[in-house]
């Protein structure tokens, strides 16, 4: 937790900003490249098709050459696209550039999640899920006034303000993506930072829970792509995942478009952080609370409950006080949803299915980030938070039809078992 997840998490941050900032880019992009709402919808969505296409294979890649490596290789190729990003000049050039933006980027969060199984127990995993996920709403706390600050406050050498949000917040990208190919550990086996006791206790806990998760779930990537489960779970995540990143990309938009009176972009930047800050508490209750009780499926159609209420109300919403209170009551569920989301999902795996299960439930869901934001780019503000609300319902029936409660209870008889009969004396201790 120490050593791997404040990186990780700051890792997570860059990456969700660089996705998002385009949102804050078209309170004044829009103007000056003639764009009209559908072609930012196009443009808020492409980015996951490029995603969508290129996210298993570089999740395979990455099983074969190590997380370190890889993920340096994504960081350094998605921060010199949102680099040139700053020197678009048409529509043609920002779908090219989002486009290129998703293939770049394309496997960082699932391998970040499949990273973490090399790392932690399942017992654990909703905790280290719940950090790193904190990058969703603190992406959002530091984005808003940091993207809208340098819209209103740099023109450097004649070039518009929302152009240097791009090229500045790129470069973060490139720095820690050489940082993390000499910081990040690839396995527990290789980390010089633990003793040896601690590197074999904890390889050894491990690769317990995998034969237990293999005599419980495919084993076979074929038997996989076969199991219904796993269509269940994309459609679920596809469903939660229309819903924010349509709230993402449309969360300045929608609030500028509510002002009375015209309103400073650093103004509406602090408003958008209004939603953001809700996650932090969500995302940690309910990831943390889901590991203490073991009731993750329950978590989840809480939060996806509160969520469909707060659509609801951002529909019939017609000032911008409301309609910030709404979007943070959606907010608290969305970011609930995620806290405990991605540890459920790992249940459903085996070591050998992981790579390409996570990577293949999270590149069909993110068609939603492609979904989600043309929604509100083609109907008006009720009619799209209508939309997600209605997306969310069957989201939430979605997941009343999944069975998990039989194989977590069969994983931890087994991991009882094991642990009685498996106890040892090491060093006069026992362990």
């Amino acid at each position: 937790m120490k050593r791997l997840m404040p990186f990780i998490l700051i890792l997570y941050i860059i990456a969700y900003l660089d996705r998002v900032n385009l949102g804050y880019a078209a309170l004044e992009m829009n103007a000056d490249l003639a764009l009209s709402a559908e072609v930012f919808g196009m443009l808020s969505g492409i980015f996951f098709i490029g995603y969508f296409f290129f996210e298993v294979p570089s999740n395979m890649i990455m099983s074969k050459v190590g997380a370190r490596m890889w993920i340096a290789r994504i960081m350094i190729s998605w921060g010199i696209v949102v680099v040139l990003t700053g020197f678009a000049q048409s529509a043609m050039h920002l779908y090219i550039l989002r486009f290129l933006l998703g293939v770049a980027e394309a496997g960082f969060f699932p391998g970040v999640i499949l990273y973490l199984t090399y790392w932690f127990r399942a017992s654990e995993r909703g905790k280290a899920t719940a950090i790193l996920l904190l990058a969703l709403p603190l992406g959002g706390i530091i984005g808003a006034p940091l993207s809208t600050w340098i819209m209103d406050n740099i023109s450097w050498a004649g070039m518009a303000g929302w152009r240097w949000m791009f090229i500045l917040e790129g470069i973060p990208a490139l720095i820690l993506g050489v940082v993390v190919a000499f910081y990040l550990t690839n396995r527990p086996k290789e980390a010089k930072w633990l003793t040896e006791d601690e590197r074999n206790w904890l390889e050894s806990e491990l690769e317990a829970e995998r034969k237990i998760t293999a005599s419980i779930n495919k084993v076979s990537k074929l038997e996989m792509v076969k199991d219904l489960r796993v269509w269940k779970l994309s459609l679920l995540y596809f469903t939660g995942y229309s819903a924010v990143y349509g709230l993402s990309f449309w969360l300045p938009t929608i609030i500028k478009s509510l002002s009375v009176s015209t309103a400073t972009n650093m103004e509406i930047g602090w408003l958008a952080m209004i939603p953001a800050l809700v996650g932090i508490p969500a995302i940690l209750f309910f990831g943390w609370n889901a590991d203490r009780t073991g009731a993750h499926k329950q978590h989840l159609l809480f939060c996806f409950g509160i969520a469909i209420i707060g659509f609801i109300g951002c529909g019939f919403s017609e000032s911008v006080s409301t309609v910030v209170i709404m979007l943070a009551l959606t907010s608290f569920g969305l970011y609930g949803f995620t806290g405990c989301f991605f540890a459920y999902l790992t249940f459903f795996f085996s070591e050998s299915t992981a790579p390409i299960g996570i990577a293949l439930v999270n590149s069909f869901a993110a068609l939603g980030g492609f979904v989600g934001p043309m929604i509100l780019g083609l109907v008006n503000l009720q009619q799209g938070m209508f939309i997600l609300s209605f997306m969310l319902v069957i989201g939430a029936i979605t997941l009343m039809t999944l069975k998990l409660e039989k194989n977590i209870a069969k994983r931890e008889e087994t991991r009882k078992v094991e642990v009685e009969t498996d106890t040892q004396i090491v060093g006069g201790e026992v362990k």
